[in-house]
């Protein structure tokens, strides 16, 4: 689905056109009922998708994984798989369990990485991550319960202020209104259910909250605008998981609370048309250094005050993008105290500052592609906020280091192909990232450093994030102009270095299943 279908389809949510096309029996097998009918089930359900997904939450791993195999024999697609992934996740966790979350956001990913592979290796991310999606529903024993159930959809007739209303709900911590209002925002007469979640979303800086909500959007492509009520749904949860905890905790929310609608007010910029001012590069350079080394205060300003001057929203994106991308660069390295079996220290793979900051840009800049007016803006001022403010730590140079460049002297893409691939498998972050810089500036064909890298991406679990940050940066890769992308795919090469012999559970087995060794 293009953006601008996208766009066409929350216009389609806004005029009620979602439950409304379904009819009422599809409607409530969505786990979507009215007030005033009295319908009630036990258990949310997917229509001709639901023997797939109960397949998919009640088998284990290693009992599932030969089952999809035979199906992919028999003409199911790996499209067909993710959807009833998605949905199983969905149900057995409902946006409110660590790992089963993060596996969500990676299906899609690994569905995508999945067209750059050849054809007898397709399946390998798509099966590897639905391994990972059964491990945790066993493990947290959501084959025999469900955390999503039905809601019973609000009575309301003015949706004007929809998104307001759902966030002070949310703020307030009030399940049921908040759940009852979306599931009425998602087939209301002017709901545009996606713009008025990002109202919650946008009010705190969590990598989770905000990449959950986009790849939720982004499965839409894939399942089917029948279950967008159901897939954005975990993120109405996440937030009021998110809410309730902080209550508990007695933490201090973020100051984009108060920020956000401070600096829309004052730029005027919910009443401006969108600009078409691109920036030299230096100009996108310097944005991004304030963003990387300001205060989110001041980031947040600086993005209000370009997008004030009529600056594209794509091309202050891009800057958000490349801040984030300076933390990869500058990354220092895990602190041994915060360090595990799976993230030693030095290492720069799964929740890393760069990788997160990374992971959010790309979401924040997605969100901004496809929302209304409000949030074609909103999204980055809250983007640039969320990125910056984390360069504490951060090196005073930059990865590839000078010493370790001068020490690459081969010319040939063959040559240095088999000394990143060498680097990768001995971990080591600086000199892989030299020689991918090196193949850069010798302007080498892309794709086979990407098939490389992409190789890895599969075969390891990078703490939960191999897939996620793959697919950010070929994304951002592609969107960003020459100048400055290569920096993508050397952060690329780094976080591959670090993560680095740590196979994802079931790759192995899926590989001999599927007779690749």
């Amino acid at each position: 689905m293009s953006h601008r279908s996208r766009r066409e389809f929350l216009a389609d949510v806004g005029r009620g056109m979602l439950v409304a096309s379904l009819g009422s029996v599809t409607a409530s097998d969505l786990g979507l009922s009215r007030a005033v009918a009295g319908v009630e089930n036990e258990r949310v359900t997917f229509g001709s998708l639901e023997p797939l997904v109960s397949l998919m939450q009640e088998t284990a791993p290693e009992k599932l994984q030969p089952q999809l195999i035979e199906k992919l024999k028999g003409g199911t697609s790996l499209q067909t798989l993710i959807s009833a992934g998605a949905l199983a996740n969905v149900r057995a966790f409902a946006g409110q369990d660590y790992t089963g979350y993060h596996t969500f956001m990676a299906l899609i990913p690994a569905l995508r990485m999945s067209t750059e592979l050849p054809s007898e290796r397709q399946a390998l991310p798509v099966l590897k991550v639905l391994y990972r999606n059964s491990s945790r529903i066993q493990n947290q024993e959501a084959n025999l319960k469900d955390a999503l159930h039905p809601v019973t959809v609000a009575d309301v007739s003015d949706f004007s202020d929809g998104g307001a209303t759902l966030q002070k709900q949310v703020r307030g911590v009030d399940w049921a209104a908040a759940e009852s209002r979306f599931a009425a925002l998602a087939n209301g007469p002017s709901g545009e259910a996606f713009n008025h979640l990002q109202f919650a979303v946008q009010d705190e800086v969590d990598v989770h909250r905000v990449v959950l909500s986009w790849r939720a959007w982004s499965m839409l492509d894939v399942a089917g605008a029948e279950y967008a009520h159901t897939l954005l749904r975990q993120s109405v949860r996440y937030c009021l998981d998110v809410e309730q905890r902080m209550h508990e905790r007695s933490y201090k929310s973020s100051s984009i609370r108060d920020l956000l609608p401070k600096l829309l007010d004052q730029h005027k910029l919910l009443s401006k048309p969108p600009g078409n001012r691109q920036g030299d590069d230096a100009w996108v350079e310097q944005l991004a250094m304030t963003i990387f080394s300001g205060t989110r205060e001041q980031a947040a300003e600086a993005v209000a005050t370009a997008l004030t001057e009529g600056f594209s929203t794509e091309v202050v994106g891009e800057a958000i993008s490349l801040a984030a991308n300076m933390l990869v660069l500058r990354d220092p390295g895990r602190l041994e105290q915060y360090s595990s079996k799976e993230k030693p220290p030095g290492c720069v793979h799964g929740d890393s500052v760069g990788v997160h900051a990374s992971d959010a840009a790309n979401a924040w800049r997605n969100i901004s592609r496809v929302g209304n007016a409000r949030n074609r803006v909103s999204a980055l001022i809250v983007g640039a906020f969320h990125t910056a403010g984390q360069s504490n730590r951060a090196t005073s140079d930059p990865y590839p280091f000078a010493a370790q460049l001068e020490e690459v002297r081969a010319t040939d893409s063959p040559t240095l192909l088999a000394q990143a691939e060498e680097a990768i498998l001995a971990n080591e972050q600086a000199r892989a990232s030299a020689i991918a810089q090196r193949y850069g500036e010798l302007q080498l064909p892309t794709r086979p450093l990407l098939d490389l890298l992409l190789r890895f991406a599969v075969s390891e679990d990078g703490a939960l994030h191999a897939e996620k940050y793959y697919y950010t940066v070929t994304e951002e890769y592609a969107a960003m102009r020459p100048v400055f992308r290569w920096r993508q795919i050397v952060a690329l090469a780094r976080v591959t270095a670090s993560e680095c012999g740590f196979p994802a559970p079931g790759y192995r087995e899926a590989c001999e299943q599927l007779r690749l060794i």
